[in-house]
């Protein structure tokens, strides 16, 4: 069964000025992470403002990335929401679209129980015969229990686990509950900053937001360390941490459209307001990352981490 590992994007959303997914772009951005060597891509994400989308958009956002695809990258969309019944749709949409998996975060909005939470991730992946990723978010959801993650894992099919924490302590408490029960379940970190540390402990990759940014850097460590070259993937690792302070310093996810639009894509208008205030904030902020985006393309081009077809 498929199970993720490497390096996978979670994708933003492109939109027109009408409110619709901007299908030209996005096919553009799929060829993109194609070229550029990563092992998949996360359609339907927290970063793509999957909140702000309908089912159908959701549906249709699937459908042009699996066709756009072509079986020449995994594409494990996300299929989360406020209830089992529509995470249960998107999971079977993405299932008939014939995407490798599915990427699922607690139910969010509602303050739920782990009892709650765990009996919703059971219901989906009863649902679906695609295999199941798990998604620990605590920034918009309420974090999965490590006990919780340990009695999925014995799931038939529940494969893996993107943990968006950023907190190593808790994600080595993640893997060593897991491996106690047999299970082979492969954890992904979802923050960007700590790739090269996390490989180290034993997690498979990631799926982050700027490997669809600056995929060559994200390939790059996990390439590095596959070589055994660790100060390689370390020096790497460094050298982007500039841009993702950066990109942080508007509201999310604002400057991850900004930097991804410097690299050549349109993002088109901002789906929530931003005020006056925030907008004046705005343009030192793109002046900032334009600046440590053009030294982190200087720094890719030094190493030969430049991987485009």
């Amino acid at each position: 069964m498929f199970k993720p590992s490497g390096v996978y994007a979670a994708m933003l959303t492109p939109f027109k000025a009408d409110g619709e997914v901007n299908e030209e772009v996005l096919r553009q951005m799929v060829d993109f992470m194609i070229a550029k060597g990563l092992h998949g891509v996360f359609p339907i994400s927290s970063v793509g403002e999957f909140v702000h989308m309908s089912l159908e958009q959701c549906y249709r956002f699937m459908e042009v990335v699996a066709l756009q695809a072509k079986g020449k990258i995994a594409v494990t969309p996300g299929a989360s929401s406020t209830c089992a019944e529509n995470s249960i749709k998107l999971a079977r949409k993405a299932e008939a679209l014939g995407c490798d998996g599915v990427v699922i975060c607690p139910p969010y909005y509602y303050p739920i129980s782990q009892e709650n939470m765990e009996k919703h991730f059971e219901l989906v992946a009863d649902a679906t015969t695609l295999p199941v990723i798990l998604y620990n978010i605590p920034l918009f959801a309420t974090p999965i229990s490590s006990d919780v993650v340990e009695r999925l894992s014995c799931h038939a099919n529940i494969v893996g686990m993107k943990d968006s924490s950023g907190n190593m302590v808790e994600l080595m408490h993640y893997m060593d509950k897991v491996r106690r029960t047999g299970s082979d379940m492969n954890f992904l970190v979802g923050r960007e900053e700590i790739l090269a540390p996390a490989l180290t402990v034993g997690a498979c990759g990631c799926m982050t937001a700027s490997a669809g940014i600056i995929p060559e850097i994200m390939v790059g460590i996990w390439d590095a360390y596959q070589a055994g070259d660790y100060e390689k993937a370390n020096r790497i690792q460094r050298a982007m941490l500039p841009l993702i302070r950066a990109m942080f310093a508007a509201p999310f996810p604002v400057g991850f459209k900004v930097a991804l639009e410097l690299r050549g894509f349109a993002m088109g208008p901002y789906k929530q307001p931003l005020a006056s205030s925030e907008q004046e904030n705005l343009q030192a902020v793109k002046v900032k990352i334009k600046a440590v985006l053009k030294e982190l393309l200087e720094f890719i081009r030094h190493e030969g981490l430049d991987k485009a077809m």
